[in-house]
């Protein structure tokens, strides 16, 4: 257990730093440090992040650096993604949904390691039925493989919803939050059919140690090279999905 402490605390400190992509460490910490079962370690995420996210939005909300309306059209068709996609969990394979997470690491390492040029000047925003539609299509990734998906909400909001990137990180840790909620709740019927149970010592734990150690990471991030830190998490995360597919493709194929 004290090495899954270190991989909470190391979450909570790269989400402090990055501002996003530290929670697809979540599922795998819980999984191959705490040793549940994959569908236990998502819906464990989903809790853990949607806290750590609240925590985070709380000083944002508070400088004003929430777009309530992208929250809206964003966060709500996300909500119902997250539900669509923790339903979906009913049907697919624990080793299908690994694999699927793991392609998502290596997706995140690449937007992490060769980012996107996001101009923060003045955009035009995207017509509200393609921010609804976008927020859907991340939700269902939220609740399918429990990521909170920030690495993707952000681009997102820059590139097709015309925020500017100060407003985008804050309106998507409100965004992360609510739909990791929503699909969290749905993720118990989940566990309810599958005889799983929760261990809210561990989600209570990892959510106090993640709070922790975001405080520390975004009050040592002006230290940091954030550049060499971002390449340097990219590869940690390339090898982390290396390792999750080796470990869930023969389980797929058998």
């Amino acid at each position: 257990m004290l090495l899954a402490w270190i991989g909470a605390l190391f979450i909570g400190i790269t989400l402090g730093l990055l501002g996003s992509g530290g929670s697809i460490l979540t599922v795998p910490v819980l999984t191959y440090l705490v040793g549940q079962e994959t569908k236990v370690a998502i819906a464990s995420s989903l809790m853990i992040v949607g806290v750590i996210s609240v925590f985070s939005a709380i000083p944002y909300a508070r400088q004003q650096l929430v777009k309530w309306r992208t929250v809206v059209l964003f966060g709500i068709p996300g909500m119902a993604g997250a539900v669509a996609g923790a339903w979906l969990a009913h049907y697919v394979a624990d080793a299908l949904q690994m694999l699927i997470f793991a392609v998502l690491m290596i997706g995140a390492a690449y937007l992490m390691y060769k980012p996107m040029k996001l101009d923060e000047g003045e955009q035009v925003e995207r017509a509200m039925y393609k921010i609804a539609l976008d927020g859907f299509i991340v939700g269902a990734v939220t609740g399918l493989v429990g990521v909170g998906g920030g690495f993707l909400i952000i681009p997102a909001l820059v590139l097709l919803g015309g925020l500017s990137m100060r407003l985008a990180v804050g309106t998507s840790l409100v965004i992360i939050a609510v739909k990791s909620f929503a699909g969290f709740i749905e993720y118990l019927s989940v566990l309810k059919t599958l005889n799983l149970t929760l261990d809210w010592g561990v989600i209570g734990l990892f959510s106090v140690i993640g709070v922790i150690g975001g405080w520390l990471g975004h009050k040592i991030s002006s230290k940091v090279n954030q550049e060499h830190l971002k390449k340097g998490f990219a590869v940690f995360l390339i090898l982390m999905g290396v390792f999750i597919l080796y470990k869930n493709l023969p389980t797929l194929f058998a």
